[in-house]
């Protein structure tokens, strides 16, 4: 997709993020010369007419949302095979791209961010739009912290069309409701939910339910009450506490009445705040996850007026296959967890860490049956057991299924060639390899400043996805080269302006006494005048400063010659401390000036009539 331009306006510059059935790029829009983000539907979605169909009819509505911590929707389309809609593009980090980096948030900022998450459902509900799929990973925050919600629309379409074509719900397991985990209806509550659950990993850094599966995880959506938050972190306060629990009601009876409501109970919340300390928990990325349907129903349960009675029948069939399935499903579970045909306990062995068909030896042996489940591990080599369900010494009835998390070990990937490119495409290159930045050093070089002269791993090696890659960045051509310039018999307080002007920096002044040279002269510096220097450098200075009782006193006599009736008569003053009059009066010829002086260091006085050097001397 990249460099593609779509619709003759869009053309795609980079891959910024996706999910589970579209990517999103950062584009710019020619006609309107901005930037713009476009999400593009992959393509197993674009050729069933249905999906598009009501992937376009929902983006327009929510294009028709208009509100401060909404993304805001702009086109949608279509180019040669290709469905795209068009959003406002959002400079910043996702929602959990911040927890992840920071761990718990502070109380207040996590609730400041919930309201304003809030105030944008509220909006949708009051247009009758229904995110769906509420969760860290769509919500933007922007560089000066505002909150914006994305992904309206596309998550009603997603819903409809894998229940007609996969019988699969989309979602993100961790966040989703507890009657989106039963495929039942949604509504303005199961987003209310979602919050909840997004508020709840705010506070904690972790999410309320995990597990190896999605199954697993959506069941406990279903029956279990998360931690509670207290137990994680006493300093959360309990009104926010409790905000986090009735939104997360496993009925939807129980939960806020709508997202008005929530908002005033999250503003209470934040008016008696007092602790506000930031902490930090564990943090783990939990993606988009694909979770088999549990019931059959139709999108909505909904029948059309003109098939409705052939809908009717067919229901009525699946409703039949359904009962069946079901029974099936609980005479297996009873033959497999023999919980009613044997009354013989075991208990599980530790099998962790073994190769997979020792594993299946040791369990089989107890009388025990084997599920094995393949997934990467960074850790553990491939054919070794990663972890077991249930755990080692778990007593549990004979005949019962064990299952096995077996390592495929690491997951491989590429490293890219990235030398020569600038410092941000080279990570945005590296994070979509699915590796991670490491150490970077910056150097001089004849390359462009910010460009990326090596890196190790070198390319194309094969490695361990979030393998680190280390760089090193040019600094440009390097400081420029100058002459040091003599900067003795200058006061040290003029030369900041011109220290600045050739880019070299002030160092120490040490101050020593001197007879010779006013107080605060420079005496000396290093470097030494006339030396080759490079930008950047450090120049000390030795300073002047007056002797301890060098002050000197004597007296002059001064007789006014004959002449004009009005002469003027002056005292100049030379010493340590530099050149200034001492006496200036206008007298007559005859008068007698007898005037006292004192100075510092060598001092010369001179008198001069008129302008006319008179007499001098030195004391």
């Amino acid at each position: 997709m990249l460099n593609r331009t779509l619709a003759n306006r869009y053309t795609i510059l980079e891959h910024i993020g996706g999910g589970g059935m579209a990517d999103v790029y950062r584009a710019h829009d020619k006609l309107l010369d901005r930037s713009v983000a476009v999400k593009v539907l992959r393509p197993q979605f674009t050729n069933d007419d249905e999906f598009v169909t009501r992937f376009r009819r929902e983006a327009q509505a929510a294009a028709r949302l208009s509100h401060p911590n909404i993304v805001n929707m702009y086109d949608v389309g279509r180019d040669e095979d290709t469905d795209y809609i068009v959003m406002e593009y959002i400079s910043g980090e996702t929602l959990k791209e911040k927890i992840q980096r920071e761990g718990p948030l502070p109380v207040e900022q996590a609730i400041r961010i919930a309201i304003e998450i809030a105030e944008a459902l509220e909006h949708a509900h009051q247009n009758n739009l229904i995110h769906c799929d509420i969760k860290p990973h769509n919500i933007l925050v922007t560089r000066s912290g505002r909150i914006k919600v994305t992904d309206f629309g596309i998550a009603r379409a997603v819903t409809s069309a894998t229940m007609t074509h996969t019988g699969t719900i989309i979602g993100s397991v961790h966040y989703f409701s507890p009657e989106q985990a039963k495929g039942s209806a949604i509504g303005a509550k199961s987003d209310i939910y979602s919050l909840g659950v997004v508020l709840y990993e705010m506070l904690t850094g972790e999410v309320p339910f995990s597990g190896e599966t999605s199954v697993g995880i959506a069941l406990k959506h279903l029956q279990e009450d998360p931690k509670p938050l207290q137990e994680i972190n006493a300093a959360i306060p309990p009104l926010a506490e409790a905000v986090v629990l009735k939104a997360m009601a496993k009925e939807p009876e129980a939960r806020f009445e709508s997202s008005t409501e929530m908002i005033a109970d999250l503003k209470m919340a934040r008016n008696y705040l007092r602790d506000d300390q930031t902490r930090r928990l564990a943090r783990e990325d939990f993606p988009t996850q694909v979770l088999p349907r549990i019931t059959a129903d139709g999108d909505d349960g909904s029948v059309s007026a003109s098939n409705g009675k052939q809908k009717g029948n067919r229901k009525k069939l699946i409703g039949g296959l359904l009962a069946l399935l079901l029974l099936g499903f609980a005479i297996g579970a009873f033959l497999a967890y023999g919980k009613f045909w044997s009354t013989s306990e075991v208990n599980v062995p530790n099998v962790v860490g073994k190769q997979v068909e020792v594993a299946k030896t040791m369990i089989t042996g107890q009388n025990l049956r084997v599920s094995v489940t393949e997934t990467y591990n960074e850790t553990v080599p491939a054919g070794q057991v990663a972890s077991q369900y249930p755990e080692a010494g778990a007593t549990v009835k004979e005949q019962r299924t064990i299952t096995l998390f077996v390592s495929k070990g690491a997951e491989i990937t590429v490293v890219p060639d990235v030398r020569g490119l600038n410092r941000r495409d080279a990570e945005l290159q590296i994070k979509n390899a699915g590796l991670r930045l490491g150490l970077v050093d910056e150097q001089y070089n004849d390359l462009p400043a910010d460009t990326v002269v090596s890196q190790n791993p070198r390319p194309p090696a094969q490695v361990n996805k979030n393998t680190v890659i280390d760089l090193v960045i040019s600094k440009g051509s390097g400081p420029r080269k100058l002459v040091m310039p003599d900067f003795r018999g200058s006061p040290v307080n003029t030369v900041d302006t011109q220290l600045d002007s050739l880019k070299l920096k002030l160092g120490t002044i040490t101050e020593v006494a001197d007879d010779k040279y006013p107080a605060g002269t420079i005496t000396g510096q290093t470097p030494p005048p006339e030396a080759e220097v490079t930008e950047g450098s450090t120049v000390d200075f030795t300073v002047a400063k007056s002797t301890a009782g060098s002050a000197k006193r004597a007296i002059v006599q001064i007789a006014v010659p004959d002449g004009a009736a009005k002469q003027a008569v002056q005292i100049v003053v030379t010493d340590s401390n530099g050149r200034r009059v001492v006496y200036e009066n206008v007298h007559k010829p005859g008068d007698k000036i007898e005037k006292t002086i004192e100075g510092a260091g060598q001092v010369r006085v001179q008198v001069y009539i008129n302008g006319m050097l008179l007499q001098e001397q030195t004391i």
